[in-house]
């Protein structure tokens, strides 16, 4: 009968001063329930107020899953999850109780993380070989990997074009091929975590035979314009010494009086008194044009009437299709 006054006497006391546990919160390392695949995510459960032993209780989803209970002298306690996985996303919550009654936290979601795998890149091009003029498709796409997910487009290391995913998956990128676009093509996958690179795929150009061909003939067309345009010159010039030849033969009694100089209108060319038939390339004047001098002196010679007759004759020779001019005779 004393045994149990006693009894009675000390569970009357300890209601007297014991405290509820109250105001249970729970926390999560890394913070903001932000937790990478494969690490370690932390589920940290407290009180503000309470005495005594305390007994602390975690679940996962909203039926409720006991995950573990721990019973302690402490107003914290943790639950630990070693290696976290996609299924552990989640919302959780924890409870408290020193023997006045559970109370509860609010809920908290779990977000799991996931870094990108290496990306696959793939080529589309219309038929089975890439030829200048068509559009080639690259699509870049990791397999895994949270979102949002932002992709790089790489030629020889040079970036073409950068795309992100907001909810995850590949990306396409159109290119207009060029005989220029011949190389290697890599993507590049990143989600704020650790950044993926593809492996390098090769793209060779195939240039059509027929835009060959037209180069090459400009080319050689160029070429040929420009030695018709110096044999036209020189044969121009022979023929004036020819014509002064037979001129001379008719009146070989007369002496032709010295030519009167005359300012050279070309630069870095030779006084007059001085020229020689020759043709000449002087310098580059304009750009990519190149003038070409021809000089053939004609001296004056009297007319049987007494009167004067040749002067200095300067004829341009203009190719077309090209920039090269050529001047006549002076």
């Amino acid at each position: 009968m004393l045994l149990r006054l006693l009894l009675l006497v000390c569970a009357l006391l300890r209601e007297t001063n014991g405290v509820p546990v109250s105001d249970v919160n729970l926390k999560t390392w890394p913070p903001e329930g932000q937790v990478m695949e494969g690490k370690k995510l932390v589920l940290v459960c407290s009180a503000a107020k309470g005495t005594g032993i305390i007994t602390f209780l975690w679940y996962k989803g909203a039926l409720g899953l006991n995950l573990g209970t721990k019973t302690q002298r402490s107003l914290t306690a943790e639950f630990e999850i070693l290696t976290a996985k996609q299924s552990d996303a989640e919302r959780y919550y924890c409870a408290a109780d020193n023997g006045y009654g559970l109370s509860l936290s609010g809920l908290v979601s779990i977000t799991v993380r996931i870094p990108v795998s290496r990306p696959v890149l793939t080529l589309r091009v219309p038929g089975t070989q890439a030829v200048v003029g068509d559009v080639v498709e690259l699509h870049c796409e990791a397999q895994r990997g949270s979102p949002p997910i932002l992709y790089w487009f790489y030629h020889e290391n040079v970036t073409l074009e950068s795309s992100s995913t907001p909810s995850g998956g590949g990306v396409s990128f159109n290119l207009s091929l060029t005989a220029e676009h011949s190389g290697n093509y890599s993507c590049e996958a990143a989600n704020g975590l650790e950044a993926q690179r593809s492996e390098e795929v090769t793209l060779n150009v195939r240039v059509p035979p027929e835009e060959r061909r037209d180069f090459l003939t400009s080319g050689v067309l160029e070429v040929l314009l420009g030695i018709f345009c110096t044999t036209v010159a020189l044969l121009f010039c022979y023929w004036l010494k020819r014509k002064k030849g037979k001129r001379s033969a008719r009146d070989p009694l007369r002496s032709p009086p010295s030519p009167v100089p005359q300012e050279s209108i070309y630069r870095n060319s030779p006084s007059p008194s001085q020229l020689q038939p020759v043709y000449e390339n002087v310098n580059v004047v304009n750009g990519d044009e190149v003038y070409s001098l021809v000089y053939c002196v004609q001296q004056e010679e009297e007319s049987t009437a007494g009167e004067t007759w040749g002067s200095e004759f300067v004829s341009d020779f203009i190719c077309p299709g090209t920039k090269r001019t050529i001047n006549g005779c002076a």
